[in-house]
């Protein structure tokens, strides 16, 4: 790409989803630079555990977010199929389903409560008992009283699927470039000029800012308020020889799931801790003990890795997706907290949908990137 194409795509931004962003606009035909300060994936991206639940993830209304979510779903298998075309590399995939499960009878009822309005809301949700738990999942501890099971859910593994992404943006003509600090932006009102540490200035038609649990720095260059914060997750693997576990299996302490690479991955301990994403005893200690009394094999064997990455939360938990009022040539597209792998090809497609003047899906009207401007100006 020219550095003076006027009528391209710029990102900022090489997680998920500036790599999902980059290559849905480009696949539209746009001309498409990423500009990554770091490697790309290198932050929580890679990090991340890979499921694909927006119903055990997003369990409290059938809102905005949780339509977002349950569409991305919906989007995941043509996605994986038109992202393995162009970069010959396996995600690997798994639709083997999940079970949030309770270990007290006092818990079943919230869960037939929940299960009724997403069945409303077009889920496909059971109730098992304890004795279907036991069958469908006999690795989990005999106490399990019952769970929710969702056959539609699954997981990847994030590294490759960042891989495959970066390779696809490749392949299909976006020009990277990574190692890029001291950004700059300029004319971003009549378009859009950016440059950076040994970067030639690039100019485009619109800029796409995917910059996670960094984008609070944006706030000063926009002159809007923009709520996002890092929240690091804990997350340690056991060795697991695959189907050991055969769901992704969720409680209210955390997750377990079974990777073809043979280990079972437990998550995720929370903590505000700024920009540090390094591993403390206390955090995976925490995982190590549920994670064992889920599931009683685990108490033989050690932790074979662990890791943490920082998510971009937000001031009320949804992201900041869509253009700035004013100055529609910027789009933000980050804050996506615990699902952006999930949300990655939605947000891509409302990118994209914006990027040729497209109206997208009306809800996505709650993620306005202006929702928070009020109480900046004052």
């Amino acid at each position: 790409m020219s550095p003076l194409a006027d009528d391209a795509i710029i990102v900022a931004g090489g997680g998920v989803i500036g790599l999902a962003c980059a290559l849905e606009c480009r696949l539209r035909g746009f001309r498409v630079a990423l500009v990554e300060k770091g490697r790309c994936g290198g932050q929580a991206s890679g990090a991340a555990a890979g499921m694909l639940a927006p119903f055990s993830e997003n369990g409290e209304q059938p809102d905005a977010f949780y339509l977002f979510c349950r569409d991305s779903l919906d989007m995941y298998e043509a996605w994986l199929q038109r992202l393995g075309e162009w970069s010959r590399i396996d995600a690997e995939w798994v639709r083997c389903g999940s079970l949030n499960v309770v270990w007290h009878e006092a818990d079943i009822q919230p869960m037939l409560n929940r299960m009724a309005w997403q069945r409303a809301a077009g889920a496909k949700v059971e109730w098992a008992d304890a004795a279907a738990v036991r069958r469908m999942e006999p690795s989990l501890a005999p106490d399990v009283v019952g769970a929710l099971y969702y056959p539609d859910e699954a997981h990847l593994y994030a590294p490759a699927y960042v891989r495959a992404l970066e390779e696809a943006c490749r392949r299909s003509g976006v020009a990277i470039y990574e190692g890029i600090d001291d950004w700059t932006v300029k004319e971003w009102r009549q378009g859009v000029a950016l440059q950076g540490n040994g970067l030639p200035e690039l100019r485009g038609e619109r800029l796409v800012v995917c910059t996670g649990a960094w984008s609070a720095a944006w706030q000063e260059r926009f002159g809007i308020r923009l709520p996002v914060y890092p929240i690091r997750g804990q997350i340690c693997a056991f060795p697991s020889a695959f189907g050991e576990v055969r769901h992704m299996v969720f409680t209210s302490q955390g997750y377990a799931v079974g990777k073809r690479n043979g280990s079972l991955v437990c998550g995720a301990s929370e903590d505000a801790a700024g920009f540090d994403a390094s591993v403390t005893d206390r955090g995976i200690s925490r995982l190590m003990r549920w994670s064992r009394r889920l599931i009683p094999a685990l108490r033989d064997r050690d932790v074979q890795l662990a890791w943490a990455g920082l998510r971009p939360a937000t001031q009320d938990g949804c992201p900041l997706l869509g253009p700035i009022a004013g100055a529609e040539r910027i789009v933000c597209a980050f804050g996506h907290y615990r699902n952006g792998i999930l949300l990655s090809p939605a947000t891509a497609r409302a990118v994209g949908d914006w990027a040729e003047g497209r109206e997208p899906a009306s809800y996505l009207k709650s993620f306005d990137p202006m929702r928070f401007t009020a109480e900046y100006a004052d």
